[in-house]
């Protein structure tokens, strides 16, 4: 089974859950912007939760079929349609062979995520099919999809919600179930232009009107972030007295402030150590909530305690957890 790229989008690539293990040789870990909607993706549709998934970025692609296929869309709200019929989020799609997918203009969010069910057959260079524009590796020849691309997916399971086969065979294009797992809920209940942080290793040396700003100012994504990092405008932060740290590591959400006073939240893409000041680091909860915030957006960041920060992570895994034994069990009716 494949699918025939009639319209690229924009930045749409094959991502994952990142390539591990090669920091230590200069290679990002790389991956999903948006690992909470990627994971939920892939349980849709029966996958493991590091299958690769379609991300793409503010305009979606238009995809044809050429086989009946699984697929499930979680994050931002493209306004998917399949034949002039909208196509519900966070719920598993069966579609016929020969229907397109259209993803138009996002209107809520910024990237969403593809999942079909057996997984992207791709190649795994260096454990992991993410796709890594600088050095052309990954994914689909190491690029963005481009129109005429044809993806290969590899062989599902025959099993997975027999009701959707049996509903299909009456119905016109796609055939999906009433209930959803809810995966914008983050994105649509959650204030999420409020991100919650920790005290990066060098907020002390940050100026008291500095430090007082970062958490009262409101900042605003520029146009020239991307995956690497987000640039943010607003008030210029600076040290109590100037000077230089060393080099160390830093990881998706590391919040550093360079000579400018202009802070770069790191992102899917970023370096592997850097040596700016770290003024925070971004609680891995609301990193999905800051990778749907688009260019001209705004932000605020708000304080957390490193204990509070990870019972919130712990909190988010036990619902997924809830989720993933939940689909199982529909994935059988």
């Amino acid at each position: 089974m494949s699918l025939k790229v009639l319209r690229a989008g924009i930045l749409s690539t094959l991502q994952d859950r990142g390539r591990y293990g090669f920091q230590r040789y200069g290679m990002p870990v790389g991956g999903v912007m948006d690992e909470h909607s990627h994971r939920l993706a892939n349980l849709l549709v029966g996958n493991a939760e590091d299958e690769a998934t379609l991300e793409f970025t503010l305009a979606g692609p238009r995809l044809e079929f050429t086989q009946t296929a699984l697929i499930a869309i979680c994050g931002g709200d493209f306004a998917a349609t399949i034949g002039g019929r909208e196509v519900p989020a966070a719920r598993p799609v069966l579609t016929r062979a020969g229907s397109v997918l259209d993803l138009a203009v996002c209107r809520l969010g910024c990237r969403a995520y593809l999942a079909v069910a057996g997984g992207f057959d791709v190649p795994v260079v260096m454990g992991s099919r993410s796709t890594y524009l600088p050095a052309n590796l990954g994914g689909f020849h190491g690029r963005a999809l481009r129109r005429g691309d044809e993806l290969t997916v590899q062989r599902a399971p025959a099993h997975l919600y027999p009701a959707l086969h049996r509903a299909l065979q009456t119905a016109e294009g796609f055939v999906c179930p009433k209930w959803s797992v809810h995966a914008n809920a983050a994105l649509l209940a959650h204030d999420h232009h409020r991100i919650r942080f920790i005290q990066g290793r060098h907020f002390a040396l940050f100026s008291e009107a500095s430090r007082t700003q970062f958490i009262s100012a409101e900042f605003r994504i520029a146009a020239n972030s991307d995956r690497m990092g987000y640039r943010l405008e607003g008030p210029a932060l600076s040290l109590t007295e100037p000077g230089e740290v060393l080099p160390e590591a830093v990881t998706f959400g590391s919040i550093q402030v360079p000579p400018d006073g202009k802070p770069i939240v790191l992102m899917a893409n970023r370096q592997t150590t850097g040596g700016y000041p770290l003024i925070g680091e971004v609680a891995s909860v609301d990193l999905p909530l800051l990778a749907q915030l688009p260019p001209g957006d705004t932000l605020r960041f708000e304080p957390v305690t490193l204990e509070q920060s990870e019972q919130l992570y712990l909190q988010r895994e036990r619902e997924m957890a809830l989720m993933r034994e939940g689909l199982r069990e529909r994935a059988k009716q």
